[in-house]
């Protein structure tokens, strides 16, 4: 595989725009890091133990998505780290302290750089400096050739390779202050939306070019992490994907099936801790230089185009619930 080149500079037709580029890194904790280290395993990606911490890259690419350090109790999102170009730097922290947005010490998980800011749930939110890991085009689906006449297209099971996939696309928050996180996120780190259902559910992405969202939130009773979704080549691999993670226990889950916003096709496996990893393919794009035109969906359109029916606690918010016990 090539190279990965990450981007360290804003393109001449954003100059005038202050945001971030991407979301750099998640952090969160959860009660055995062995058994995370193994869910993640089976998913496809390369989680790398380093001391206390297990951090999570995909196949070729050279980014750790993102972190996860072990704590008793139930899995908890400590904070979120967003990258912005050093040209930006300055100008998005005069923004956050003209809007006195809050600001912080750094997470006893993290570290000095940037600065540290509290998001309207209370939780850190981190702003570094660093290189743009959101994608400056959209993930091409990779078509596999014909097969010559005679011969089958799909590969026995026995031979089906394991899924690997190749970035993370993008993260949905649960979200008590839909409308208190949009504006920090519009305002301060420069986001837009993309698409939305009210303040049942709102997707934003990165003025510098992203995924749909790189980011999303849905209403809740509180904050939380709902799922991760990693990128993958096709639909193939998103049921391929499906098939390996049922036969290492991980059963409970929702898909295959496709997305109204967004259109990206999916499937969503449950992790120990009740939150999910999604299977990804084809999402829409938005590109550094087109303005997207934000639009308001009905509810019916917030979920799925097709698939099979949704599981009655999919939306359940597991940090939330695990703390009222």
């Amino acid at each position: 595989m090539a190279d990965i080149q990450l981007r360290t500079h804003k393109s001449p037709e954003r100059a005038a725009l202050h945001s971030v580029h991407s979301l750099d890194a998640f952090v969160f904790t959860v009660p055995d890091l062995d058994e995370a280290a193994r869910f993640y395993d089976a998913f496809g990606l390369e989680p790398k133990r380093e001391g206390d911490r297990l951090d999570l890259y995909t196949a070729g690419h050279p980014h750790a998505w993102g972190s996860l350090y072990q704590a008793p109790g139930v899995k908890k999102l400590q904070y979120l780290r967003f990258a912005c170009f050093a040209e930006d730097f300055d100008a998005i922290a005069a923004r956050i302290e003209r809007l006195g947005v809050p600001r912080c010490s750094p997470h006893p998980l993290g570290d000095d750089r940037g600065l540290w800011v509290l998001h309207p749930e209370g939780f850190p939110v981190q702003v570094v400096v660093a290189a743009k890991s959101a994608p400056d085009a959209g993930s091409e689906p990779v078509v596999a050739p014909r097969p010559p006449v005679g011969t089958g297209a799909s590969p026995n099971r026995a031979r089906i390779p394991k899924v690997h996939p190749r970035r993370l696309s993008h993260i949905l928050m649960f979200c008590a202050k839909v409308p208190e996180a949009l504006r920090f996120y519009e305002d301060a780190l420069g986001l837009r939306v993309t698409d939305r259902s009210g303040d049942l559910i709102v997707f934003m992405h990165g003025v510098h070019g992203s995924d749909h969202h790189l980011i999303a939130m849905a209403h809740s009773n509180g904050p939380g992490l709902h799922h991760l979704s990693w990128d993958v080549a096709n639909i193939d691999e998103v049921g391929r994907g499906m098939e390996q993670m049922y036969a290492a226990g991980h059963v409970r889950g929702w898909g295959v099936g496709r997305h109204v916003l967004g259109s990206n096709y999916f499937h969503y496996v449950r992790d120990p801790w009740g939150s999910y990893s999604e299977y990804s393919c084809d999402m829409d794009f938005v590109p550094g230089d087109y303005d997207w035109r934000a639009a308001d969906h009905p509810p019916e359109d917030s979920f799925y185009a097709w698939g099979p029916k949704v599981p009655e606690d999919f939306v359940t918010n597991f940090e939330v619930e695990a703390a009222k016990a």
